[in-house]
C-alpha cells in the first residue's frame, strides 16, 4: 500500500499499471515477423509454463492445504483428481468441437 493514499486511487493506479504492462506485452506482435514459427512456439511454451505455475500457486497449493485437515497424507488426491478431470475435459472438448 502507498502511505497517505486512499484505496480507490491505489486500485486505479494498480489497474493502469497492469493494463500498461499487458498492452506492452501484446504490442510485441507488431515487431515480430508473422512467419516466425519458432518464436511462436517458444512464446506459447513460456505462456503455458506461467499459467501452470499460476494455477499451482494460486489454486492447487491452497486446495491441498485445505484438504490436509480431512485427508491427511492423501491431501493431494482430490486436487490431483480435479486437475486430471479438468485436463480430460479440455482434451475431450478439443476432440469433439469442430475447428
Amino acid at each position: 500500500m502507498i502511505r497517505g493514499w486512499n484505496t480507490i486511487p491505489q486500485a486505479f493506479v494498480a489497474s493502469l499499471f497492469t493494463w500498461g504492462v499487458t498492452a506492452l506485452g501484446a504490442a510485441v506482435v507488431f515487431f515480430i515477423p508473422p512467419s516466425s514459427k519458432k518464436l511462436l512456439d517458444i512464446s506459447l511454451g513460456f505462456a503455458a509454463g506461467i499459467m501452470i505455475a499460476a494455477s499451482f500457486w494460486s489454486l492447487l497449493a491452497p486446495a491441498i492445504e485445505l484438504s490436509e485437515t480431512e485427508m491427511g497424507s492423501f491431501a493431494f488426491l482430490p486436487v490431483a483428481v480435479g486437475f486430471a478431470g479438468g485436463a480430460a475435459f479440455v482434451y475431450i472438448a478439443d476432440r469433439i468441437m469442430p475447428r
